[in-house]
């Protein structure tokens, strides 16, 4: 059976409080069931544009206390912390904190991390992968027991903490888990460990870019959710997938649009109308589109950026909780 409908808001740079406040309780009023950030550092410069990657002006864990704080019942998540930015047991306890403070509406994003140039902008060393995922799942691991109020007394080759308590959860299962990550190790490491396996590029280039868009496409998605299959086995119905709709335009005038857009991706219009991270037409065809997509894929928890908020709102009021 599918999982019904769940909608996120994701954004980046608001130019003042009022406006963050105000886009928190407007997420909220048009039915989205989270709003989430990035956890990225660099502003703009030489680093993000390396990257190809939006600047992000505000650090996630005060915006999304601010965001919580603005409203009273949408889910509050970051899509998805890099563990190499963050000490864990700081992390967890300013996690935790977000959870206690909001009433239990955290949901708790993990990421091995992956922009080449904001490690080197930070001053960071930026581990091979497999180092890089080994401590991530760790932190997850790590998180569990975190949630769960337990005696901590973990001891791995990047988690150690020993000699406390976790602070426990106002949700009874603890917040859901999110892994993001678009390679093989990942995905299955995400089926096995995550709640919500997010489906992303193959980030592998460090930036983004032509290798990792063409990595999203509708064969490249189904590989990866070969993977999350592998990784979580006889679990894998109890997942809940979710993937970031990076190029989402409402509009009546499809064909023109994705005509404007292709060119810069490397593809063609045609491909790129196909593509999973892409919804572009009038919001009868979007919510057509994201019916189809859930029945081939299993994707049922979509992520909008900013710029979509207000125009993508009505596919919102038709398909969650469908």
């Amino acid at each position: 059976m599918s999982k019904k409908f769940r909608f996120g808001y994701q954004a980046f740079a608001p130019d003042s409080a009022a406006q963050w406040r105000d886009n928190a309780r407007k997420a909220e009023d048009l039915g989205y069931a989270t709003l989430s950030l990035a956890d990225h550092y660099i502003g703009a410069g030489a680093a993000s544009e390396a990257a190809s990657h939006p600047p992000q002006t505000v650090a996630a864990v005060p915006a999304m206390m601010a965001a919580a704080d603005a409203t009273s019942s949408i889910k509050i998540g970051c899509r998805v912390f890099c563990c190499d930015y963050h000490q864990p047991l700081v992390l967890l306890s300013e996690m935790a904190t977000i959870d206690l403070l909001s009433d239990g509406r955290l949901e708790a994003g993990f990421g091995a991390g992956w922009i080449k140039s904001e490690y080197e902008a930070m001053g960071l060393e930026m581990d091979r992968p497999g180092v890089r995922i080994e401590r991530m799942v760790e932190y997850v691991e790590f998180a569990r027991s975190f949630f769960a109020g337990e005696e901590l007394n973990y001891v791995g080759q990047h988690v150690n903490v020993t000699n406390t308590t976790g602070m426990g959860s106002p949700q009874p299962e603890g917040p859901a888990i999110m892994i993001g990550g678009g390679s093989p190790r990942v995905l299955r490491l995400a089926g096995k460990h995550s709640d919500i396996v997010s489906i992303n590029f193959d980030n592998s280039d460090g930036k983004i870019g032509e290798h990792g868009i063409s990595s999203g496409t509708a064969s490249g998605t189904a590989d990866k959710l070969g993977w999350v299959k592998e990784g979580a086995g006889d679990r894998f119905d109890d997942l809940e997938i979710e993937i970031g709709a990076y190029f989402t335009v409402v509009t009546d005038h499809q064909g023109p649009t994705l005509e404007a857009m292709a060119p810069a991706m490397g593809m063609t219009p045609e491909a790129l109308g196909q593509h999973p991270h892409a919804l572009i037409g009038s919001v009868d065809y979007i919510c057509e589109t994201l019916q189809e997509r859930r029945d081939t894929f299993g994707i049922s928890y979509v992520t909008v950026g900013s710029n979509a908020l207000d125009d993508f709102a009505p596919v919102v009021a038709a398909l969650a909780g469908t």
